[in-house]
């Protein structure tokens, strides 16, 4: 589904991000006035290169820890696109303390300067890591579990945030609960990055990727341009959709077995040797859910969600992206 916001002044927290930065990239193809928020502890300054010139791009180096830096940011703005946080599970487990401060005192600090500020709507980065240890699938928006890190507990956390300030002070906000974001200009770099171009990467160099587990864990993968959809969708839709969370998938269940094999299949039209790369299966990782799959049903119902890219067909475009970047 095509959805068309021009005209508007947007703040997106975390816009040198990953997701921040496609978000930036879309708005800023439609007429819309865009001002980015960063710090640069995870976002790159190459994923803004394009738009640093862009007379409707404006840069802010700034921390959501500084309530300071939150009110000078949002100042004048007509919606806050809120994806600035400290994700992955493993890292919060080794560093609970930084997560909590920015995923937790950070979005209090953005929800304190959208009131303030009189911001129309924030619509901010929620996550499936909140269904914790529920077993029910597809999982559905209302049935969580208990937080299985500390991750998991900050994005819960938002939530409850969100709904008091609407309740309280009647900022519309609406929580987008992603599952496994991957697409172009994510991070195949480091202790922390995303299994899917960490993979890619590794079988670019013909090394053989490490699946934690013995591959049967399966996940929801959502490819980026779902995600800026939804997001849209979510600053123009009707009243009725404030102050509500809503899973961001594709709807999909795939293994981790078989995300490798589509993997090196579309790899091989690149690379014939990469068929031949080994597979390694290590141990399960502490605090990953086993399973996720979403109902997509209530985004679809109240904000005419339509997710038009399959985890293969998002393969396809993210690998084309990684082989004319990382060769």
């Amino acid at each position: 589904m095509e959805v068309v916001l021009t005209g508007k002044k947007i703040l997106v927290t975390g816009g040198a991000g990953f997701i921040g930065s496609n978000l930036c990239e879309a708005l800023l193809k439609t007429n819309n006035t865009v001002v980015c928020l960063d710090n640069f502890s995870t976002g790159k300054r190459e994923n803004i290169q394009d738009f640093i010139k862009n007379s409707n791009f404006t840069l802010i180096e700034g921390d959501i820890r500084n309530l300071a830096d939150c009110q000078f940011a949002s100042k004048n703005v007509d919606f806050i696109l809120h994806q600035a946080a400290l994700g992955s599970v493993p890292r919060s487990i080794k560093d609970p303390v930084t997560t909590n401060e920015v995923n937790i005192s950070g979005f209090l600090n953005m929800l304190v300067a959208a009131r303030d500020n009189k911001v129309q709507r924030m619509v901010y980065a929620a996550s499936s890591s909140t269904y914790g240890d529920s077993e029910t699938l597809p999982k559905v928006e209302e049935v969580i579990g208990k937080p299985l890190s500390p991750y998991a507990v900050t994005k819960y956390v938002n939530e409850l945030y969100a709904d008091v300030f609407y309740k309280t002070y009647g900022l519309e906000t609406i929580g987008l609960r992603y599952f496994n974001v991957f697409g172009a200009k994510q991070d195949s770099n480091g202790a922390y990055a995303a299994v899917i171009p960490k993979f890619i990467e590794q079988f670019m160099r013909l090394e053989s990727p490490v699946i934690n587990g013995d591959g049967s864990f399966s996940r929801d993968f959502t490819y980026i341009e779902n995600v800026i959809q939804a997001n849209l969708l979510s600053l123009t839709s009707g009243k009725e959709s404030v102050n509500e969370v809503y899973n961001i998938a594709f709807g999909e269940r795939n293994t981790l077995k078989k995300l490798t094999h589509y993997l090196k299949d579309i790899l091989a039209d690149f690379d014939t040797k990469i068929k031949e790369v080994s597979i390694i299966y290590g141990s399960k990782r502490v605090g990953d859910i086993p399973h996720s799959h979403a109902d997509i049903s209530k985004a679809r119902k109240l904000l005419g969600y339509t997710p038009l890219f399959s985890l293969k067909e998002g393969l396809k475009k993210s690998i084309e992206w990684y082989w004319l970047h990382l060769k």
